[in-house]
């Protein structure tokens, strides 16, 4: 029995390229006899495609296996979207660096054919939930599989906010704000504001502050069990912003509070059977892959 029948398809909008793949992709499936599924907007690039519809949530609950072809972004996407449905992710790569998805369109098919056939490799991420309070009341919520970052927005100015994990002060800071980052996120924006790389298998959060007013501040990593709490200055003068794989903002006030948690349930990755974390770190990032002859 096929572990894999109903297969969801989502597409990043506004992409030739995308569109070529998706051409390619439900060609491949449809003359392999599976149930092909089409996530609504990614339908309206296909006109004339003959496929059954459904919303993303719905792509959760009927499908076996949901493909991403895209970058991250559309992966990142899909992930907060179908978390709780628990359906697998597999991502086709027609982004740029390509962390999580890993298929190339140049040997779609093959690579295609194992992963349906059996030979891949599962793993699951967390996702970081967090709320904004303002006066006690709850101002809005999102999701992240990368980072929750506060930030200035567009303000120049910066930001003075408190840190508590686990209810214990741990330091009150002025910077451009504040990234909390998942392993997942840790080759992402963290990585970029001088984070450190985190297996992805790790159970733990890092938090990076950006250009912080002290030098003496470095990032922390934390148990992933921790609740994070920032507490926006009440002198601030500037309107922080809240932001989710940087793909959504909740604007804040001073005095707000947030506070970041992990979520209870993981997406669940699925990457062909010679994945390798170190392996892409040493592809995406321009590792030495030898010592250069003298």
């Amino acid at each position: 029995m096929d572990q894999f029948r109903n297969i969801g398809v989502i597409g990043r909008l506004g992409s030739v390229k995308v569109v070529e793949t998706l051409r390619q992709l439900k060609q491949y499936l449809i003359r392999e006899n599976y149930h092909v599924i089409i996530e609504d907007d990614t339908a309206s690039m296909l006109p004339g495609h003959g496929l059954q519809v459904a919303s993303k949530k719905l792509l959760g609950e009927i499908c076996d296996l949901v493909i991403v072809v895209g970058g991250d972004g559309s992966l990142l996407g899909a992930a907060r979207e179908l978390a709780k449905s628990n359906v697998p992710l597999l991502g086709v790569n027609r982004g740029r660096l390509g962390f999580l998805t890993d298929i190339s369109p140049v040997d779609l098919e093959e690579r295609l054919a194992k992963v349906l056939a059996g030979e891949f490799i599962e793993e699951k991420r967390f996702l970081l939930d967090a709320s904004v309070e303002r006066n006690g009341q709850a101002l809005g919520f999102g999701a992240a599989l990368n980072d929750v970052v506060l930030h200035p927005g567009k303000s120049t100015r910066m930001i003075g906010f408190d840190l508590f994990i686990d209810g214990h002060f741990v330091y009150s800071q002025r910077s451009d704000g504040l990234i909390v980052s998942t392993p997942t996120g840790s080759t992402a924006y963290s990585l970029s504001a001088g984070g450190p790389i985190m297996h992805p298998k790790l159970d733990a959060i890092v938090l990076v502050p950006m250009f912080p007013h002290t030098l003496s501040s470095r990032p922390i990593v934390v148990d992933g069990k921790s609740e994070i709490k920032l507490v926006i200055g009440e002198t601030n003068e500037a309107y922080p912003q809240i932001s989710f794989d940087g793909q959504m903002n909740i604007a804040c006030a001073p005095g707000d509070i947030i506070r970041i948690t992990k979520k209870p349930f993981k997406i669940r990755l699925i990457h062909p059977e010679d994945h390798n974390f170190y392996a892409t770190c040493r592809d995406k990032l321009g590792w030495a892959s030898e010592i250069a002859a003298s």
